[in-house]
């Protein structure tokens, strides 16, 4: 038996359910990477993130809105990058991504529907279900895609992670501003980027 996917929610329903947006959690590997993994002898040695969206997670977090990643991998790779990019949260090695998501939400006092919530794969489909704004890549499985409110149009770990973060802030009313910080329009925006940890 077939079943019939949803539809996907028109443009007023999505920008309503981004403008709601106060945290933004994201897999690893397959969104904020390409999913490549590179390994050698002592073990996994690199990991491919893109500028693009790293520069779009410091504009988010100088907006006001807070980014964390939830994987079910563990790697020293990903805590750095974390830092790097002043994340609220990184959880690794959470095999159970629905159980950890609400520990999540808890530990920082958001509700789901607060909440938007990128993956690609099926250990995924559970804390899609569970948010506001449930998203993924262009390139992940079909099951993900014909369940979550939003596709990019680009890949995973090449400028997925950016559009969520774009379409959250524009959502909100709060994009002019975050490029202004990047800019340092406002005189302390420039200050403000130098002292927190940037994406380049």
């Amino acid at each position: 038996m077939v079943t019939e996917a949803p539809s996907k929610p028109g443009k007023e329903e999505l920008t309503s359910r981004a403008a709601r947006v106060r945290l933004l959690v994201f897999d690893v590997d397959g969104v904020l990477t390409d999913g490549g993994l590179y390994y050698g002898a002592q073990g996994e040695l690199m990991k491919r993130f893109d500028v693009k969206d790293g520069h779009a997670l410091v504009m988010a977090r100088l907006s006001g809105l807070p980014a964390a990643v939830l994987t079910a991998r563990t790697s020293s790779i990903v805590e750095v990058r974390g830092r790097e990019l002043g994340l609220a949260a990184v959880l690794q090695g959470r095999r159970d991504k629905g159980a950890a998501l609400e520990e999540l939400l808890q530990q920082l006092g958001v509700s789901p529907e607060a909440c938007a919530y990128m993956g690609d794969d099926h250990n995924d489909l559970a804390p899609l279900s569970r948010v506001g704004l449930a998203a993924c890549p262009a390139d992940a499985v079909p099951e993900v895609r014909q369940e979550v409110h939003f596709v990019t149009q680009s890949p995973g770990g090449r400028g997925a992670a950016r559009e969520l973060v774009e379409l959250c802030l524009k959502a909100s009313g709060r994009w002019d501003d975050a490029v202004g910080l990047m800019r340092g329009a406002d005189g302390r925006g420039a200050q403000r980027v130098e002292q927190t940890p940037y994406s380049r």
